[in-house]
């Protein structure tokens, strides 16, 4: 028999393991948007009658037809210092549209993205499906080439997004973020994608063996190792190369599949719930992200 004890110590690491998720380091109602940007550095955007925000970066000169990305920020985060990362300095560079939309306040207050959690009944899906629509009308933005990516939270939030709308977002770029259990349970329905994960191998925050608490829908999908096999079988790829990147990063680059598809994992050595930066990859994890992403 568990003791009362042993359940009060279950629950209170269960609470930990959610509340320390941040940074450290078919839509008939398509919505309206505002986009002069608030004083605050927002825009707003309006969907099913809740007003939305984000922060968009639009590079000097972007052609028509351009990709789009979005840079989804982690749990208790703010958009706005996401925008501060570096993804805006990449897309300056290779000419791209980059968006940092903000989450809503779950049941405690606290800032999240609703993906398939048990955190709220925010329909982040809907919402970012609708954003994205609305983004590519507006700035003439490609269908065919926007993206997902996103730091812990926002890694969650990515792979329930091409689970389920993977007719609006063509691939997913996590960092230190895994699957729901949500989504790993229902991965049957799921079709081919490209995907890239950046986990650090000593998180205890996302662990990469798959011990992450249930408390709140978070756990419930396996360790790193299992998801990423899943993500390769489901792509049929047909070649692996494995290259040690830096002291402490190693590749793992799975290519050739269904429709050019392609499965990477880079695991950082030693590191911790932080993103990963230069001096542990050789490059930092928005540039990564875009060298994943521009493939596609």
């Amino acid at each position: 028999m568990i003791s009362r004890h042993y359940r009060r110590i279950t629950l209170s690491v269960g609470i930990w393991f959610v509340t320390s998720l941040c940074i450290c380091g078919a839509f008939a109602d398509e919505g309206s948007a505002q986009e002069d940007a608030k004083p605050s550095g927002f825009m707003s955007f309006d969907h099913e009658g809740v007003e939305r925000q984000y922060v968009l970066h639009i590079p000097e000169n972007l052609p028509a037809n351009a990709p789009l990305v979005f840079f989804l920020h982690g749990y208790r985060g703010d958009a706005r210092g996401y925008a501060e990362m570096g993804m805006s300095r990449v897309a300056d560079q290779n000419q791209f549209a980059v968006v940092y939309p903000q989450g809503l306040k779950d049941y405690r207050g606290i800032p999240h993205w609703n993906a398939r959690l048990k955190l709220s009944k925010v329909d982040d899906i809907g919402f970012l499906t609708a954003l994205a629509k609305h983004l590519q009308e507006r700035h003439q933005l490609n269908p065919e080439k926007t993206f997902s990516s996103g730091v812990s939270n926002g890694g969650f939030m990515s792979y329930a997004l091409v689970a389920e709308a993977r007719d609006v977002f063509k691939a997913a770029a996590s960092i230190i973020g895994t699957m729901s259990g949500y989504t790993w349970e229902h991965r049957q329905t799921i079709e081919p994608t490209p995907i890239l994960q950046i986990s650090g191998l000593a998180d205890e925050i996302v662990p990469v063996d798959g011990r992450m608490s249930p408390l709140g829908g978070w756990g419930g999908a396996p360790d790193q190792e299992t998801i990423i096999n899943f993500w390769k079988e489901l792509n049929q790829t047909k070649t692996e190369e494995v290259e040690q990147i830096s002291k402490t990063t190693t590749a793992y680059r799975y290519g050739q599949g269904v429709n050019n598809t392609q499965v990477w994992l880079y695991n950082v050595k030693g590191w911790g719930h932080r993103v990963p930066g230069e001096r542990q990859m050789g490059t930092h994890s928005v540039d990564l992200v875009w060298q994943f992403l521009k493939q596609f």
